[in-house]
C-alpha cells in the first residue's frame, strides 16, 4: 500500500504565495511521476503540474510562470510552490503519483488540501 499525505494548504490574498508539499510512504518501488491537480468547485479536476523521475517538468498553461514544481527523491516528496496566487486558483489540490516498475506500475491519489485565494 502506498499513501500520499499532503500538507500546506490555507487562505491567502490575492498575490500571496503558498507551498503545498506531498510525502509519500509505503511500498514504494519507484516513483516514476508525480504531480498535483486541483479542482474548484464545480469543475472538473486538472492537471497542475507534473514532475518525472527524471526532473522534467509540465505545467498548465494557467499556472506557467507562477508555478514551480520540484521533487526530493530521497524523502519522496513533490512540492509545489505558488507564487502570485489569483482568486481562480482557488480549488481543492490533490497529489498524485505513478509508482512502480514498468510491469507493475499503479496510480495513487492524495486526500486533498484546500487552497483559497481571497481577501
Amino acid at each position: 500500500q502506498v499513501q500520499l499525505v499532503e500538507s500546506g494548504g490555507g487562505l491567502v490574498q490575492p498575490g500571496g504565495s503558498l507551498r503545498l508539499s506531498c510525502a509519500a510512504s509505503g511500498s514504494i518501488s519507484r516513483i516514476n511521476v508525480m504531480g498535483w491537480y486541483r479542482q474548484a468547485p464545480g469543475k472538473e479536476r486538472e492537471l497542475v503540474a507534473t514532475i518525472t523521475i527524471g526532473g522534467s517538468a509540465d505545467f498548465a498553461d494557467s499556472v506557467k510562470g507562477r508555478f514551480i514544481i520540484s521533487r526530493d527523491s530521497a524523502k519522496n516528496t513533490v512540492y509545489l510552490q505558488m507564487s502570485s496566487l489569483k482568486p481562480e486558483d482557488t480549488a481543492v489540490y490533490y497529489c498524485n503519483a505513478d509508482i512502480g516498475l514498468p510491469w507493475n506500475r499503479n496510480n495513487y491519489w492524495g486526500q486533498g488540501t484546500q487552497v483559497t485565494v481571497s481577501l
